[in-house]
């Protein structure tokens, strides 16, 4: 909604904007705020901000295979006090994702030549 309302606020204004959109412009301005001062960020988006590019770091040190599990404890062990929850929602964002090797597991072969059973 940000986006948008940044594309047309030439336009139509923001107050009008915001009327016809579920957003306050209090709170497109605060959003514009934290944009150009970091610092008004919550300590937990400003932390975001210092870890992401650890995340990445260690993710593309390790050839782009390690997965969260992995990641958090290279993290851990370089010293860094982090959760690994925060690792995971950390690589979401960021589109990362570990390799997963092996087969995947089939549990039924299903004959499709085989009539279907009806149920009474």
């Amino acid at each position: 909604m940000i986006a948008f309302i940044d594309e047309h606020r030439g336009d139509y204004g923001v107050e009008p904007i915001c009327r016809v959109l579920p957003i306050a412009p209090s709170t497109y301005h605060e959003h514009l705020a934290q944009r150009r001062d970091p610092s008004r960020l919550s300590p937990r988006a400003q932390r975001d901000q210092m870890l992401k590019p650890e995340v990445v770091r260690v993710f593309t040190e390790n050839f782009g295979v390690y997965d969260v599990r992995k990641v958090w404890r290279q993290m851990r062990r370089e010293g860094f006090d982090i959760a690994r929850c925060t690792v995971e929602r950390l690589m979401r964002d960021l589109g990362l994702q570990g390799v997963i090797r092996g087969k995947p597991v089939r549990t039924t072969m299903s004959d499709k030549a085989a009539p279907c059973r009806s149920i009474r």
